[in-house]
């Protein structure tokens, strides 16, 4: 089974993130960057299914020279190829232009399964696996927190508002992941020793003949972040039928009710 991981580089979420000074963007210089907490669920997914049924695990990812550090631990986990899209132009896309050039990378490759994290923890965007599933025309099943595949179709079980949901679907297909699919692999010693040993195959969007991407659907006009907490007011009084009209009244007030 051939199967693709869509995989994305991103600040840990413990990072001191501040803000650019264009306003537009974060500061990157002293960030310590992983692998997208849902797409590293998916690499761990992607390669339980190869230890079950034999194949290859190739990652995919748009980002700079730096983004290399991701492909291989992926690789360490046990990945076999890694695609590393390192273009400036590619850099610049919005959500829709990421996904078309994920797809056109795609549609020059054998695939059984693609496997993408539900969203990126940076930007929260949930729009890069259904959007590529759409321009390569194949099913696309979201929130997946567990799947079966046999006679060249999947089942899988998904997160809905209230409950769960079970859908079959074709393979080829899509899937993203949801919390709870599967706890992520530690790398070994001996896999980050041959993971350095593996090739990646770095790409421009010229190489693989891509023209245009066309203008950009959204884009970043501003960035700021949250404003302060507000001071905590402590309601006193003699009584809790006393504090609770209190509480009422400073509701009002700020109009809240």
């Amino acid at each position: 089974m051939e199967i693709i991981v869509l995989m994305k580089q991103v600040p840990a979420t413990e990072s001191f993130i501040e803000i650019a000074q264009d306003g537009r963007s974060i500061k990157t210089d002293n960030l310590n960057w992983v692998i997208n907490p849902y797409d590293e669920i998916a690499v761990e997914e992607a390669i339980r299914i190869k230890e079950a049924q034999g194949g290859n695990v190739t990652v995919v990812t748009i980002g700079q020279a730096a983004a290399q550090d991701a492909i291989r631990t992926a690789m360490a986990m046990g990945v076999d190829n890694g695609i590393l899209i390192n273009d400036p132009e590619a850099f610049e896309c919005d959500s829709l232009g990421t996904a078309k050039i994920l797809a056109e990378t795609i549609k020059k490759m054998d695939y059984d399964l693609i496997i993408a994290g539900q969203r990126a923890v940076d930007d929260d965007n949930y729009v890069g696996g259904p959007a590529v599933a759409q321009y390569l025309d194949i099913p696309c099943i979201t929130l997946v927190t567990q799947q079966t595949i046999s006679d060249q179709k999947i089942q899988c079980e998904r997160t809905i508002d209230g409950g769960m949901e079970v859908v079959e679907a074709c393979l080829p297909a899509l899937l993203t992941t949801q919390r709870g699919l599967n706890e992520p692999r530690y790398t070994s010693l001996p896999g980050i020793m041959k993971a350095k040993k593996k090739k990646i195959d770095t790409r421009t969007l010229a190489d693989m003949d891509i023209q245009s991407l066309g203008e950009a659907h959204s884009q970043v006009l501003a960035m700021e972040l949250p404003s302060k907490k507000r001071k905590v007011r402590l309601i006193e009084g003699n009584s809790p039928q006393e504090k609770t009209d209190l509480l009422v009244k400073a509701l009002q007030e700020a109009h809240f009710i």
